[in-house]
């Protein structure tokens, strides 16, 4: 009988036993292994997340904010050479003379920036003529001809390049290439040719990188098939690569545009910043932003001539504007000729 009682009590305490471990590791399981309630990682977690989503929201807002406020300030004290101080702007855009401190026969200033547009103009066109044949020589190498030697010396390269200050090319064409057109075309050695020279120079690193994008972008699957089809190397970079990499190549030459266009310091210094509508690519001319450099902290804010280079300012931003959307456009007709 005392032995029934033992077992039946030692049968009860490891039954209480179990029903506790039970339990335990029910309540374990509820708080997770950092002893907080699932609940509580959960309600932590959602809050970080939205914490997350305000942070990142705050910045986007900041960088939007940023924009349009700047293209407000510039808007603003550009247009009040027309709205404020009367300017025509049909002078201002067609006229050739540029002295904003006397007026003319109409009592106006003379305030014509036609001469400073050309000159932007004309060194931003003179340098993607001579920068394109050698980016795409040059991204047709690294890509298609020798790949090991286009990512160990080629890319390189042109990341050094990339990060030369601008006015260290500026330098170097004020001591080297001012007196070789010089000595070659005769003149003072400033002027268009000069300008471009050195902006094909910094706009080449540019155009290069994207168009090796451009290039690499294209699917292997393209050449496969050309090759399989027997045509050559050359007959596939040009008739399918090419093509194909269109685009890209397009999009690559419009930002190396845009990088010129809006070069300051560099041009400054080798194009003579007469501003007058250049006779030849061996006189001295001007450009919006060597205006801009050269006179902006010597006028005092509220002034005419003040405000009219905001309004140089104002053109040169519209016509970066103009180029982001070209950009963008020729983004949009690649996404729907690659649909169809």
């Amino acid at each position: 009988m005392q032995t029934a009682k033992f077992q039946s009590s030692n049968d009860a305490g490891v039954l209480s036993a179990n029903q506790g471990s039970v339990s335990g590791n029910a309540v374990a399981s509820s708080t997770g292994p950092s002893g907080l309630p699932e609940a509580t990682k959960q309600l932590a977690k959602s809050q970080l997340e939205r914490v997350g989503k305000y942070i990142t929201g705050f910045c986007a807002a900041l960088v939007v904010l940023v924009v349009v406020s700047l293209i407000f300030l510039v808007a603003q004290h550009g247009l009040s050479t027309f709205f404020v101080d009367g300017i025509n702007p049909i002078a201002f855009f067609t006229g050739d003379t540029w002295n904003p401190h006397n007026t003319g026969a109409d009592g106006m200033p003379l305030v014509g920036a036609l001469p400073m547009i050309v000159g932007s103009f004309s060194v931003t066109l003179l340098s993607c003529v001579i920068v394109i044949p050698f980016a795409l020589g040059a991204a047709i190498f690294a890509v298609e001809i020798n790949p090991t030697l286009g990512s160990k010396i080629l890319r390189p390269a042109l990341e050094l390049l990339t990060g030369i200050p601008s006015v260290v090319f500026g330098l170097i064409g004020l001591m080297v290439l001012v007196p070789w057109v010089r000595s070659w075309a005769g003149g003072t050695g400033y002027g268009i040719l000069a300008g471009s020279l050195v902006l094909a120079v910094m706009v080449l690193p540019t155009v290069t990188s994207l168009a090796i994008d451009a290039l690499e972008s294209v699917p292997a699957t393209y050449r496969q098939s050309s090759y399989a089809l027997g045509a050559t190397r050359w007959q596939t970079i040009w008739h399918i690569v090419l093509r194909a990499a269109l685009p890209g190549l397009l999009t690559a030459i419009v930002l190396g545009m845009a990088r010129a266009f809006g070069e300051a310091l560099a041009v400054q210094m080798v194009i003579g910043n007469a501003a007058i509508i250049p006779s030849s690519l061996t006189t001295p001319a001007a450009t919006l932003t060597s205006i801009l450099t050269m006179s902006m902290g010597n006028e005092a804010m509220g002034t005419v001539y003040n405000d009219v280079l905001w309004s140089l300012a104002l053109v040169l931003l519209v016509m970066s504007l103009v180029f982001i959307l070209i950009v963008h456009l020729i983004g949009r007709k690649s996404v729907s000729n690659n649909a169809q």
